[in-house]
């Protein structure tokens, strides 16, 4: 099956944006483009999906990409197109009729439903501007979000910066932290999952760690400031439920200064 980024698009500069970082990321990926528009008028859809298509063949005449028009809502519409996608990139306002501020609508609603990584493009950085990943832990649930950071950091060739914010009390690890480069006298702490394992499959990293407990959510936010992209989780509590943003990962959402990646649990 090919590899593809699925981007939603709808002729608004935010969505142009969310276009061009959707291109480098299939380039990175070396992945297939696809480009969505949701609307219900496909009169209405095709001057927009014809501008981004001839946008992508100027800038990336490489990169294999397709376009779609989509009825119904851009979230129920981006939801079905990212089953099996790498990616799924939206901009952080407008999509379709839905305008005004996404966070209360599609970007939320898609992380919650998507069934992928979620890129919600935010801040002015340019997207292969070598700066580095950050990754923001909440809980012990964030595996997929950590594996996720992990090879972002090696498809950039940048380092990887942790941030772990736990919102419950900390218990000591039983493995002894695999986390090298933090600065003396800084706390380390190691989630339950496999971190070490992520160390030796990505032993090229440079990795910093850090763990906050004071104000977690805006140390979060001051760190996104020189942060190519954040990566955070979404989990599921309970068998079947839908995944949830944690109090950070929806304050990321809102006010970070670079993209966000939402990311799943399985």
């Amino acid at each position: 099956m090919t590899r593809r980024v699925v981007v939603g698009v709808d002729g608004s500069l935010i969505a142009v944006r969310a276009l061009d970082w959707a291109a480098e990321e299939a380039v990175r990926r070396g992945a297939a483009l696809h480009i969505v528009y949701a609307v219900p008028d496909r009169d209405e859809a095709q001057p927009v999906l014809a501008s981004a298509e001839a946008r992508i063949h100027e800038r990336y005449p490489e990169l294999p990409c397709t376009t779609a028009f989509a009825e119904g809502g851009a979230a129920r519409a981006l939801t079905r197109e990212s089953e099996g996608a790498d990616l799924t990139v939206v901009g952080t306002r407008g999509l379709g009729r839905l305008t005004g501020a996404l966070f209360g609508s599609v970007s939320l609603r898609l992380a919650a439903h998507t069934h992928g990584p979620l890129l919600v493009v935010r801040g002015d950085h340019r997207c292969d501007g070598g700066r580095e990943v950050l990754l923001g832990l909440e809980s012990d649930s964030d595996a997929d979000a950590a594996a996720y950071a992990f090879q972002e950091a090696e498809r950039r060739g940048v380092r990887l910066r942790v941030l772990h914010a736990w919102t419950h009390r900390h218990t000591t690890p039983e493995l002894p932290s695999p986390v090298t480069g933090a600065n003396p006298g800084q706390e380390q702490a190691v989630p339950h999952f496999d971190v070490a394992e992520l160390r030796r499959r990505y032993d090229g990293i440079g990795v910093e760690s850090l763990t906050v407990r004071t104000d977690p959510a805006q140390a979060m936010l001051e760190a996104t400031r020189e942060a190519a992209l954040v990566v955070v989780g979404a989990h599921r509590h309970g068998h079947g439920a839908e995944p949830r943003l944690g109090p950070i990962g929806h304050t990321l959402l809102h006010r970070s200064h670079c993209p966000v990646v939402v990311v799943p649990t399985r």
